[in-house]
């Protein structure tokens, strides 16, 4: 007879809630939290529950194991966003500022997701963006260049809920604009914004809004919504002040090829700007031929003179139709050019010879030269006078003339031609 309890092996059967039949061995003991696995185990655990596949701790159940799993394929879990993390909107707002040069609005920023806390968090000194303008921020930690801030100013300028780069509702122009195009002595700050009157917007050191009835095309320079060059320069002499910066501005906007000097004498004059004796100035010498501001100083110096009235930038042509150069100013009856030359654009040595060989050509076809520079017409214009006078004195007893013949040159007027005229020849 065997009186030891462990050595009985009489199985008692059981069955669950489940309706899972399982075998207890007497004097097992099963205590709360542990399983007796014979096949198939249960267990007892206080302060859990147990379902097939999830836990929900609730109370005191019983949980079922059996030799394969029961769980679903799919456990739908649900988790909790923490507080404070955004990280779609944070990496949304790369893509909304790489069409604008790394720059976005608040109201871009807020319309990502991003809380206007994490804005400000970050546009904080020593942060990963940048606050350039009221409500405009720059996305990355290092200096922004002329295109951002010309672009930061066009944001700021337009309208929040419209789009910025459209120029529906803000245009670059001015200075600022000009310089965008590579013209020298345009200023990039502060830069000048059209806005379509009669909006109002306040001015800050490095934007001056501009309310205006008269739209312009847009064109986009370097991705920035800009007004035409030919308005931009209109821009330009309305708001500054300095005669001297007005003049050489309008006339590398001409040289450069932007715009037409009576395209610009047109855009002047419907802008009310002639009044002015600086711009009216101005575009009189742009209208005459003149295309830099030593030209024009050498047409204000001559013009005090005795000396017969020059062409400016004519193309002289050889007998069979060569163009052989465009002189600064040319006197056709007699044969005689003005060239000023600058070192800026006689530095190196290949632009030196450049200028010689024209030169020699123009000799070659019996016109004489006068080679001055420009601080010449400035500091000493009397001995340019001089020589001028000297060689068309000369010019009225040489026995050929020049073989060369201006062509294709045109004294543009002031003022648009009357019905059934033409432009002076």
């Amino acid at each position: 007879m065997i009186t030891n309890p462990r050595q009985a092996r009489t199985d008692t059967p059981t069955t669950d809630r489940s309706g899972t039949r399982t075998h207890t061995r007497p004097g097992t003991s099963t205590r709360p939290g542990t399983s007796t696995r014979s096949g198939t185990s249960t267990g007892t655990r206080t302060g859990t529950s147990t379902r097939p596949g999830t836990s929900t701790r609730s109370g005191t159940s019983t949980g079922t194991r059996t030799g394969t799993s029961t769980r679903p394929a799919t456990r739908p879990t649900t988790r909790a966003t923490r507080p404070g993390t955004q990280r779609t909107a944070v990496h949304s707002a790369p893509a909304t500022a790489r069409r604008q040069l790394n720059l976005a609005t608040r109201h871009q920023l807020s319309a990502s997701g991003i809380p206007d806390a994490t804005i400000t968090s970050r546009a904080r000194p020593g942060g990963p963006w940048q606050r350039l303008l009221p409500r405009v921020y720059l996305l990355q930690t290092g200096p922004p260049d002329h295109r951002q801030r010309a672009l930061a100013a066009v944001l700021y300028a337009a309208e929040p809920t419209a789009d910025p780069l459209a120029g529906d509702t803000a245009l670059l122009t001015g200075g600022a604009a000009l310089a965008l195009l590579g013209i020298r002595d345009a200023p990039h700050t502060p830069a000048d914004v059209l806005i379509r009157a009669p909006r109002r917007l306040a001015t800050t050191p490095q934007v001056r809004p501009l309310a205006t009835s008269r739209w312009p095309r847009t064109i986009t320079v370097c991705g920035i919504p800009s007004t035409r060059p030919v308005r931009a320069a209109a821009d330009f002499a309305s708001r500054a002040e300095d005669p001297a910066l007005i003049r050489s501005t309008l006339a590398h906007v001409v040289q450069a090829g932007w715009c037409h000097p009576q395209d610009l004498h047109a855009e002047l004059r419907a802008a009310r700007l002639l009044t002015r004796p600086a711009i009216r100035a101005a575009a009189a010498e742009l209208v005459a031929g003149v295309r830099s501001i030593a030209e024009a100083r050498a047409r204000d110096t001559l013009t005090a003179t005795d000396l017969p009235t020059p062409l400016w930038n004519a193309r002289l042509y050889t007998p069979d139709g060569t163009f052989l150069a465009s002189p600064d100013a040319y006197w056709p009856d007699e044969g005689v050019a003005l060239e000023i030359d600058s070192a800026e654009y006689h530095y190196t040595r290949d632009s030196w010879h450049a200028t010689l060989r024209r030169r020699l050509r123009l000799e070659a076809h019996g016109i004489l030269v006068v080679s001055a520079t420009p601080s010449m017409v400035r500091d000493t214009p009397q001995e340019v006078i001089t020589a001028l006078r000297t060689l068309l004195t000369l010019t009225t007893t040489r026995p050929s003339p020049p073989t060369a013949r201006a062509r294709g040159h045109q004294q543009l007027s002031l003022w648009p031609p009357r019905e059934g005229h033409g432009r002076a020849g």
